[in-house]
């Protein structure tokens, strides 16, 4: 089930059933400050039939929120080609990093992890003499302190005009404005705008009767809201989780069939506090 939950620490997953590799990479991992998270069998990450395998693997990569994939090639017993074409094909987890490392006679499987969509491919000797520098170069980390920072400071203009927008209810014209914020501000602080306009358009295709749309922004959303502290630019982000998550498990409740016995009343507005007002 997806969670949102917040900030936590980031995560370096590893597709790797050799236990002597796996050691190393943990040890690297956590002197680096990652938690860890190992997937030595198929089991270990998904469940259920051919389709089932493709949901129950996003949803699991999507709730752990990984920094960085770190693939072994070379075992037949993990599909990390399949593996790493769902994260691509997908646009909830099309960003997270992938690094591959494999036997450097074996150069037909090399290029394979490249073809599928692997941001590094490294022989196996290259990739444990430079582990650290290779988590250190590849994994996707928030600068927390800087995030921090940002957040103390104002609502763009543009954004206070799209949260008003969508505690409105009017959802497709909150994106809109929440778009031109994001694009507008360089700080990581705009992390913020994107998480609210995600939501928007959740709403919004909720509100179309669009199961597929709605679930798939949702949990496009657990990466931008999750990395958010409680209170951001005045925003109370720690709500806006709550409600986006109950809305969330009434969607998966009604399901395709049945979305549109869904009440719009469900939509909380986003609570914020105008600090230049102040």
């Amino acid at each position: 089930m997806l969670n949102f939950e917040g900030t936590k620490d980031p995560i370096i997953m590893a597709w790797v059933a050799n236990l002597m590799f796996s050691s190393r990479i943990e040890s690297a991992a956590r002197n680096l400050g990652f938690e860890f998270v190992l997937v030595e069998t198929v089991s270990d990450l998904i469940s259920g039939d051919s389709q089932g395998n493709r949901n129950s693997f996003m949803d699991r990569i999507t709730q752990l929120g990984p920094a960085l994939i770190i693939s072994e090639l070379g075992d037949d017993d993990l599909p990390w080609e399949q593996w790493i074409t769902w994260l691509r094909t997908a646009s909830s987890t099309r960003r997270i990093p992938v690094v591959c490392f494999g036997s450097h006679k074996d150069v037909d499987t090399l290029q394979l992890a490249k073809a599928a969509g692997a941001d590094a491919v490294l022989a196996r000797s290259r990739f444990f003499s430079s582990l650290p520098e290779t988590i250190q170069k590849y994994a996707y980390r928030i600068d927390v302190e800087t995030l921090a920072q940002d957040c103390q400071g104002e609502l763009h203009e543009q954004a206070k005009a799209g949260i008003d927008l969508f505690n409105q209810g009017e959802f497709f014209e909150a994106h809109e404005l929440l778009e031109l914020a994001w694009m507008e501000d360089p700080s990581v602080g705009r992390n913020l705008y994107r998480a609210i306009l995600q939501v928007a358009v959740a709403y919004y295709h909720i509100e179309s009767n669009n199961y597929s749309g709605a679930v798939k922004m949702f949990l496009r959303l657990r990466g931008w809201i999750n990395s958010l502290p409680g209170v951001c630019k005045g925003v109370d982000i720690a709500r806006l989780r709550k409600d986006a998550f109950e809305v969330y498990e009434q969607v998966l409740a009604f399901g395709s069939q049945h979305l549109t016995e869904f009440k719009t009343q469900s939509f909380q507005p986003i609570v914020y506090s105008d600090l230049a007002e102040r």
